[in-house]
């Protein structure tokens, strides 16, 4: 079993800090204010959910600095609706700010699915739009059950090839629950691991499970860096598969966005999509019936009996949300790699280096 916490130096550092410092590159690169706050909360709800390999926090900001600089991302932009029906809509995100597309498409979703009872709203022209649980959970926060995908980069070979097609293509899926529990939150790419994590494992010198990613000639491999330039597996085998393809079909293809091997890979031109639906329990009925229901299911399950007594079972997304508790209070994990990497861009916008370290 391969161990993420050995081998590669971290810091640890206030969520506020993080947060102010995210805000301040965001602003100094033509972000407006509302749009620095929403991608910043994306950026550092990622870092207090995840660990520091999957590269879906603060690390982003190095990407989303060269792509505003060269015209692939556009803050400050006019989104448009396109379409905009009793329970649909389709928003041009014009090439801004994915996190800020996403949440209003959402938003969108949930105001919709009070009249409607379920919506679905698309999103063409967008940008990398951070962690799909991110976007699900803000329906989970309105009471309903959120759902968010969006199509991504050919790292995926079809079932059966070594060629590159399909995206890690992530999922998001949110189900609230009573009394101030926290949410359900199913978080996955349809990839067994991304490359990120496979990084992060060759930079610790530590091998990778040989069910993660193929050599570009196809061969099964331990080695991250020889599989860098080859191919992710699918989750299931030819099922993670399918549900890649058919990700894309209800982001990219239905949305007029790019699809397949085009989307993600022109740096300036992502032409990233999205698909948001939220569902109005209420519609289906009474509230304080399906909460009854559900939590006699959630704890069957919890009551499950675990194979190691230490490890008891656990609903999706529990523990990420322990782990951001936890976080808030002991400080949020940076690698050094990427501490020394915010400072130069600091110091490269004239801004000041905000994070704040805990002892």
């Amino acid at each position: 079993m391969y161990n993420l916490d050995q081998g590669v130096p971290v810091e640890r550092h206030t969520e506020m800090s993080l947060r102010t410092f995210c805000n301040s590159v965001l602003l100094s690169l033509g972000a407006t204010e509302e749009e620095a706050k929403i991608t910043a909360d994306g950026l550092v709800t990622a870092s207090l959910w995840w660990h520091p390999g999957q590269g879906q926090g603060l690390e982003k900001l190095f990407r989303y600095k060269r792509r505003i600089l060269n015209g692939g991302i556009i803050p400050a932009t006019t989104m448009v609706w396109l379409k905009d029906k009793q329970s649909i809509a389709l928003l041009d995100a014009q090439k801004g700010l994915g996190y800020v597309s996403a949440n209003r498409a959402m938003e969108k979703a949930v105001e919709k699915a009070k009249e409607s009872g379920i919506s679905m709203v698309g999103v063409c022209h967008s940008n990398h739009f951070g962690i799909a649980g991110y976007h699900a959970k803000y329906a989970a926060d309105q009471g309903m059950i959120g759902i968010a995908m969006t199509n991504a980069g050919a790292e995926m070979a079809p079932w059966g090839s070594v060629t590159p097609i399909l995206g890690t293509n992530p999922w998001g899926i949110s189900i609230p629950r009573p009394d101030g529990k926290d949410p359900i939150v199913l978080d996955m790419a349809l990839t067994q691991s991304g490359k990120g994590m496979m990084r992060w494992l060759r930079r610790q010198g530590s091998p990778m499970p040989r069910s993660w990613a193929l050599t570009e000639e196809g061969s099964a491999t331990e080695d991250p860096e020889a599989a860098d330039t080859g191919v992710l597996l699918p989750m299931g085998d030819y099922k993670g598969y399918g549900l890649s393809l058919i990700t894309d079909i209800l982001t990219g293809v239905l949305t007029g966005s790019l699809f397949g091997s085009r989307v993600f890979q022109d740096d300036t031109n992502f032409d990233v999509a999205h698909t948001l639906i939220a569902i109005n329990i209420e519609s289906f009925m009474d509230k304080a019936i399906f909460n009854t229901r559900l939590e006699r299911l959630l704890s069957e399950v919890l009551d499950a009996p675990p194979l190691d007594s230490n490890l008891p079972v656990q609903l999706p997304g529990q523990a990420e949300q322990a782990r951001a508790l936890r976080r808030k209070k002991e400080g949020i994990p940076i690698d050094k790699q990427t501490i020394n990497g915010l400072q130069a861009l600091a110091t490269e916008l004239n801004i000041p280096f905000l994070l704040k370290k805990v002892k």
